[in-house]
């Protein structure tokens, strides 16, 4: 199994932290590659909500690689799965109360079978990169709290 995971501390309030993660449509503001986010079904930033991110180089054609919300706790967590594409990993962001701050973790793990065995390091590589974006998301976070 695949798994990666990477941890900040966020000068700001673990609510405000959440309620970013929890709109995909944040995502083109820290993700890299990321250029936009639709609705494809349910009702958004809610459990069952499913998204396609739209990512940059991909012409007008979206990528595989929908995702679901599959578990949200206020302040603290949300969680979500790939439900299509080769790799469909199940990801999540654990927040965690610092005093003034938030410590969130960004945790990614994936479980390939049969053929996707061989791409194993380069989903691994991936993923290392993708849970390390969370240095952005405390750049853009505590950047907006600045201009506020």
């Amino acid at each position: 199994m695949a798994f990666a995971e990477y941890e900040v501390v966020i000068h700001r309030d673990a609510l405000s932290v959440y309620n970013f993660l929890l709109d995909p449509g944040n995502l083109p503001s820290w993700r890299d590659g990321v250029r936009g986010v639709e609705l494809v079904s349910g009702v958004a930033c809610s459990m069952g909500a499913v998204y396609r991110p739209l990512f940059a180089g991909s012409g007008r054609r979206p990528a595989d690689a929908d995702f679901e919300l599959t578990a949200a706790r206020p302040g603290a967590e949300i969680q979500f799965q790939v439900i299509t594409g080769p790799a469909r990993p199940h990801g999540g962001y654990y927040l965690s109360t610092e005093g003034c701050s938030t410590r969130v973790r960004f945790a990614l793990r994936y479980r390939p079978a049969g053929a996707a065995l061989l791409a194993y390091p380069k989903v691994r590589r991936a993923m290392k990169a993708q849970v390390a974006q969370l240095e952005r998301l405390k750049s853009v976070l505590e950047h907006r709290l600045a201009a506020a």
